[in-house]
């Protein structure tokens, strides 16, 4: 079961974060992944949109997968469903991630698992930016 971090340490760990892939941004700006892609770039964190079916998101060059990005990604940051989540584990992993992390309602054991194994910090079930704005 997820060892849930208190938010201060939660938000120390993004305070170390600089660069987020952000898996199944969204080009609606109904969407949570839009509304938290937007409210990270604007606080200063460089945002890469990752969603195959997406060319640009916010001005961003929209990635269809994490390996795809060439720059030093410190956290990936999850909006898809449970069914992808650990392939998208793996994905991280391989691309020396930092952080895993998955949006509110999102928990998956054997992601979890895997990732801390490979030493990321593994935050599931929680909002970047309804961290940073408590």
């Amino acid at each position: 079961m997820l060892k849930k971090y208190s938010r201060a340490c939660i938000k120390e760990i993004l305070e170390t974060v600089k660069t987020i892939a952000i898996v199944g941004a969204s080009s609606k700006s109904d969407r949570d992944s839009y509304k938290v892609m937007k409210f990270l770039m604007k606080n200063g964190f460089k945002v890469f949109p990752v969603n195959p079916n997406e060319k640009m998101i916010l001005k961003q060059k929209c990635y269809s997968s994490l390996s795809e990005i060439k720059e030093k990604v410190d956290m990936v940051d999850i909006f898809r469903a449970d069914e992808f989540i650990l392939d998208l584990a793996k994905e991280a992993i391989e691309i020396n991630a930092n952080i895993f992390w998955t949006q509110e309602g999102i928990y998956n054991e054997q992601a979890e698992f895997i990732t801390k194994r490979n030493g990321l910090k593994v935050i599931m079930d929680e909002c970047p930016k309804k961290i940073l704005l408590s």
